[in-house]
């Protein structure tokens, strides 16, 4: 029933219920109190939902915020608490008094004050606001930016103004206990005294030196780092907040590339969720702004996703653009038409070129390059069945419903459960680790519902373990990797704060250059964190993993088989050569299944009953008998690519290629210039530096 109600709700917790409950009663009562009068009632009354308020608020609860969207905003419910002590007051017979005309002056200028400091808030955060942040570039030496105002001033700054009246309030409540109005008068100037020097105390960050240099200041300092640095390969990306994994992805790639690279996002929640990088990242939300960036020594632009600000960069054509993806799989975004607007398309392996020649989308099969995939490096290969004599792992990792509403897309919804319980009542038993994908419900509240029940099952399953007697932990073990789990964390956590936190955008972008030992330190601290945090709980033990860490592939390296769907999970864990199902959720047949999808070729085929587990599991507890350890070898060539040379040398040896035709282009044009080509000469007035400016003129005057 509670936790019904926290789900409609759509709290976090039973403590966010209640207070929410403890809130939206409150006001009632309020009325009541002031009508019957009894000013300790109010009081009380008063209190809880001063509270509760408060609470709700700190906890950034869904509900109080929607509650604007009802006419019940925080101005509101505190306007109407105040008018509220004011009925209180009248009913007391205190309307005659100067206490109750005091109350009424205060209030009015309590608020009165909202308009000047909620204007003063939002105008120092516009100004702070920079027009193209950075990470790992030097603008310190390049333009002043000054510290940011306490975090205190702006942290829900609206909430913290309205509190103010909370000393009138009890000054005027003293007052109406006791006939005395001096406690009442104190508390209203408290109150309006507070709120003056607040608004008082914010006026100097909105002129002179404590505020940042204007855009054009701030994008010609970029342009003169741009100057300096000469970026050559860009990974342009484009996206919402959840997206931001598929940029994240390719950092490492972009560390290791031999051409200097350049990380170009346009939304500022891609920026707040990107990954740690050592590479420079710049973030250009606006589309004028990124056309007027000098990128002429750029000669190479990766994609990570078919977005429609991708024309933005695109059509600068003094570099190479190419889609590189954030996956490779069977669905059908793997072929999207849209992809023939670049000059090439980079696969891991074969596979990927003969999916565009099969799909027929206008992708020609000589600007297919297949460069492997790095990303792949982490994940382990090795035998299925443990040498150690641990319980067998298997991970379920299914995708997420998708957009379309295609029962094939998920297995979650009609088989998930079924796959799970197979699995937990495994004999000889198994470890099921559950990760599901992070849109997993966001679309589909079947696909929630199902991922809940998934969860449940599990979490049921891991208790019932942890009391049965032929699971056994070694206590001494588990203590000694939660004490390395602690002292990582913290070191972590110290390294995390070393720098300063980082108040807003502005500081962001002037302090966020990389340490590279603190950069080496933290990578590696992470690999420990990653074996620490495996240790740390019975190897038995069922787990439910959600959030950043651990990640997709440390799962893989702890697993010994996988159960997934149609996505790029199952590409990627063909890597590790390790038995795999993938489930025809769908019901379109076992060979047709195959047919369509080139990664399932070497997978055991399930139907939503699950009942074609065993076979699975078969290969994990035998792996001599396993009938589909060769194809998965030649299949994962197909897929992939070779294993030498190395993936991150063949896609160092795409970029340097590419680079090269992008120059050989470059100079052409150069030399037609040079031999008096009128068009040419035409063209060497936005060429190369002035492209983006050009380009942006073309698209405000697409007539011209």
């Amino acid at each position: 029933m509670i936790s019904t109600a926290i789900r409609v709700a759509r709290v976090g917790s039973a403590a966010e219920l209640a207070a929410a409950a403890l809130m939206m009663l409150g006001f009632p009562v309020l009325m009541i109190a002031a009508l019957v009068p009894s000013v300790y009632a109010f009081a009380a009354a008063a209190a809880v939902t001063y509270l509760a308020d408060h609470y709700l608020h700190r906890k950034g609860s869904y509900l109080v915020n929607r509650l604007s969207k009802v006419r019940a905003g925080l101005s509101i419910r505190f306007l109407i608490r105040q008018l509220l002590l004011i009925l209180l007051l009248a009913r007391m017979d205190l309307s005659n008094h100067l206490i109750f005309y005091g109350a009424i002056a205060c209030f009015i200028a309590s608020y009165g004050l909202q308009a000047p400091h909620g204007a003063l808030v939002q105008l120092i955060r516009n100004r702070r606001r920079m027009p193209v942040a950075t990470r790992n570039v030097d603008l310190k030496s390049r333009i002043r930016i000054p510290d940011a105002p306490p975090q205190g001033l702006l942290d829900r700054s609206a909430e913290k103004m309205l509190h103010l009246d909370l000393a009138a309030v009890v000054g005027l409540l003293i007052s109406a206990m006791t006939d005395n109005a001096i406690a009442g008068f104190a508390g209203i100037g408290v109150t309006l005294a507070l709120g003056c020097l607040y608004v008082l105390v914010l006026m100097p960050y909105v002129r002179g030196r404590k505020t940042p240099p204007d855009a054009d200041t701030v994008l010609a300092a970029v342009d003169d780092w741009l100057g300096q640095y000469k970026p050559e390969t860009v990974l342009y990306f484009s996206g919402s907040k959840d997206s931001a994994y598929q940029v994240n992805m390719w950092l490492e790639t972009m560390e290791q590339l031999d051409s200097r690279p350049l990380v170009l996002l346009r939304e500022r929640v891609i920026l707040q969720n990107l990954a740690p990088t050592a590479a420079p990242v710049i973030c250009v939300p606006g589309g004028v702004h990124l056309m007027n960036l000098d990128l002429a020594t750029v000669r190479v632009a990766l994609y990570a996703a078919n977005v429609g600000k991708n024309i933005h960069l695109l059509r600068v054509p003094t570099m190479k653009h190419v889609f590189i993806g954030h996956g490779d799989s069977d669905k059908l975004a793997s072929v999207n038409p849209f992809s023939k607007v670049y000059d090439e398309v980079w696969t891991a392996g074969r596979a990927g070129r003969d999916r565009y020649a099969i799909a027929d989308v206008g992708v020609r099969d000589a600007d297919i390059v297949e460069v492997g995939r790095p990303q792949l490096a982490p994940i382990q290969s090795g035998p299925a069945t443990p040498a150690d004599g641990r319980c067998p792992t298997v991970l379920y990792a299914p995708t997420w419903e998708g957009w379309d509403g295609n029962p094939g897309n998920t297995s979650l919804v009609l088989a998930g459960e079924n796959i799970v319980k197979k699995l937990v009542k495994a004999d000889p038993p198994v470890r099921v680790l559950y990760k599901p994908h992070p849109f997993t419900g966001t679309v589909s509240a079947q696909a929630g519902a199902a991922h809940r029940r998934v969860t449940a099952l599990l979490e049921k399953a891991a208790a019932q373990r942890a009391t049965d007697a032929r699971f056994t932990t070694d206590a001494t073990a588990l203590a000694a990797a939660q004490a390395d789990l602690a002292r990582i964390e913290a070191r972590l956590a110290e390294l995390a704060g070393a720098g300063g936190e980082k108040r807003d955008e502005a500081e962001a972008s002037r302090d966020s250059i990389v340490d590279l030992k603190k950069h080496e330190e933290v990578a590696r601290l992470r690999a420990e964190w990653n074996d620490a945090h495996w240790r740390s709980f019975p190897d038995h033990q069922h787990r439910v993993v959600t959030g950043a860490e651990p990640r997709l592939y440390d799962c893989f390296n702890v697993a010994d088989a996988m159960v997934s769907d149609i996505s790029s999970v199952v590409s990627d864990f063909i890597a590790s050569g390790k038995p795999y199902a993938v489930t025809d959720s769908a019901d379109v047949g076992v060979e047709e299944f195959k047919r369509a999808n080139t990664a399932v070729r070497a997978a055991v085929i399930l139907s939503n009953s699950a009942g074609e587990l065993d076979a699975l599991l078969d290969a994990v507890r035998a792996p001599a008998a396993d009938p589909l350890a060769l194809e998965r070898g030649e299949l994962k060539q197909y897929l992939l690519g070779p294993d030498e040379p190395t993936s991150i040398e063949q896609f160092n040896a795409a970029v340097a290629a590419l680079a090269r035709k992008a120059e050989s282009r470059n100079l052409g044009q150069e030399a037609l210039i040079a031999a008096g080509d009128p068009e040419a000469a035409e063209l060497a007035e936005v060429l190369p530096g002035d492209t983006l400016k050009a380009a942006g003129e073309a698209e405000s005057n697409p007539t011209g």
